[in-house]
């Protein structure tokens, strides 16, 4: 689609610069240090007609590859799973694709609706007892939970694993520092959390423990042992952050005693989209639903009797409880949960527990294909769910390469975040990789 560019006027400048009282750009740049500032004109034509810049960029845009022009096994938290074409089509009708904030229920019957479907859809996936209106991503998720522990414990220390995704550990230590809460990390073992150095490190100040599981590097980890040593200290939550595609095959956390539940929901009908919008997910036992931050949406009957939706609790609504709001979450991601809304309705229970087996049987063919004649090795002897990372002599960017020449988009470089890990690829199977492509990737990979 072309957009017009409707550039502003001299007239329009200096009409805009008057009603905030100022002379210049100049003056309205004057807080920029001038050692930062450009202080030169853009390099660029002083000026082409629409169609000759629309053809320009379109010329540009054409150097690019898409990921439908690839072969997809890079994952680390972005996943190219199958997303089925009744999503697009339901998502784009108007009353969902200009749906915001439900404040005004009366008016936001279908919002309300299709949020009370997704947190029911959450429940019933991860075993827990109540779920809230969706998060920004599974980053913000993890520290979401990590600040709702801390403010129900009223402690201020965090421990979180090493094998839980970096970004997220990232956003965590950030959030942290502005809510003078102490982050403290557990170091992993053959890919998994070390649990002998949890039981060593958590203490009467713990708020909370946080493990991912599948882990970053595809692994299970031991929730329920972890549950356990969390639980040893009073009012200590225990955090697990899940791919929710896991739950078609394996234990619901529900059922491994874990307090909280987060994770990220892209691969339930989102697309891998340059990195966002994504979808973040949190559940818990219901002791905790007074404190869990966003909203909840609750089922009601009307003054005629028929069956209506509400905002049950607002904990976070800075317009009910101001300085006592528990979180600053805000949009509630409304229309990222609708498309996993109606993926899992689409799917079902069947049919997710379809795409996880598949993902995991092709996940391990891809492994046993690939270490095969010794020139891969596993990084770790764990079991994994989708993805496993495997090292050799060669050089992780030089692989990328290779691939890349092969229309191949080839795993994540796992010393970008671990430093010791070197020349270590995480590799993404999904229900989506056939034989072919696996074989090829295969190929590929022992011809480099």
């Amino acid at each position: 689609m072309m957009y017009p560019y409707i550039p502003i006027t001299t007239d329009d400048e200096k009409q805009m610069l008057e009603s905030i009282g100022l002379n210049s750009i100049e003056e309205l740049f004057a807080d920029i240090p001038k050692e930062v500032q450009l202080n030169r004109e853009l390099n660029l034509p002083k000026s082409k007609s629409e169609l000759e810049v629309f053809s320009y960029l379109s010329s540009l845009a054409k150097k690019n590859c898409s990921q439908s022009d690839m072969i997809s096994f890079l994952g680390a938290g972005a996943y190219d799973h199958y997303i089925p074409s009744i999503i697009d089509h339901l998502v784009s009708r108007s009353e969902f694709y200009t749906s915001y904030t439900p404040y005004q229920a009366e008016i936001s019957q279908g919002t309300l609706q299709y949020i009370f479907e997704f947190q029911t859809l959450i429940c019933n996936l991860t075993g827990m007892d109540v779920a809230n209106a969706s998060l920004y991503d599974g980053g913000t998720a993890v520290v979401e939970a990590a600040i709702m522990a801390a403010n129900i414990a009223r402690k201020d220390e965090i421990i979180i694993s090493k094998t839980v995704k970096p970004d997220a550990r990232k956003i965590l230590k950030t959030y942290a520092h502005a809510q003078s809460l102490k982050v403290v990390e557990v170091d992993m073992k053959d890919g998994v959390t070390d649990l002998e150095e949890l039981e060593n490190k958590i203490n009467d100040n713990t708020a909370a423990v946080i493990i991912q599981s599948p882990n970053f590097f595809g692994i299970i980890e031991d929730l329920k042992k972890a549950a356990e040593i969390t639980h040893k200290i009073k009012k200590a939550s225990f955090v697990a952050s899940v791919d929710p595609i896991s739950l078609g095959i394996l234990k619901k956390p529900g059922e491994l005693d874990v307090d909280i539940v987060v994770g990220e929901a892209q691969g339930m009908g989102i697309p891998v989209s340059f990195g966002g919008p994504y979808l973040g997910f949190m559940a818990a036992k219901k002791s905790y639903m007074r404190k869990l931050p966003g909203r909840i949406v609750g089922e009601t009957t009307d003054v005629d009797g028929k069956r209506s939706y509400v905002l049950t609790l607002t904990a976070r609504e800075q317009h009910i409880r101001r300085e006592k709001a528990t979180s600053n979450i805000c949009s509630n991601q409304g229309l990222n949960a609708l498309r996993a809304t109606i993926y899992m309705v689409t799917l079902g229970k069947e049919g997710i527990k379809e795409v996880a087996a598949q993902s995991a049987k092709k996940a391990h063919y891809a492994y046993e294909q690939i270490i095969k004649s010794g020139k891969f090795k596993p990084l770790f002897d764990k079991p994994f769910f989708k993805e496993f990372a495997v090292t050799s002599g060669l050089d992780a960017k030089t692989i990328t390469t290779e691939l890349e020449n092969e229309m191949i988009t080839g795993g994540y470089h796992l010393e970008i975040d671990y430093p010791q890990l070197k020349n270590a690829v995480l590799y993404a199977v999904t229900e989506k990789r056939t034989k072919e492509e696996i074989d090829k990737l295969t190929r590929v990979l022992e011809g480099i």
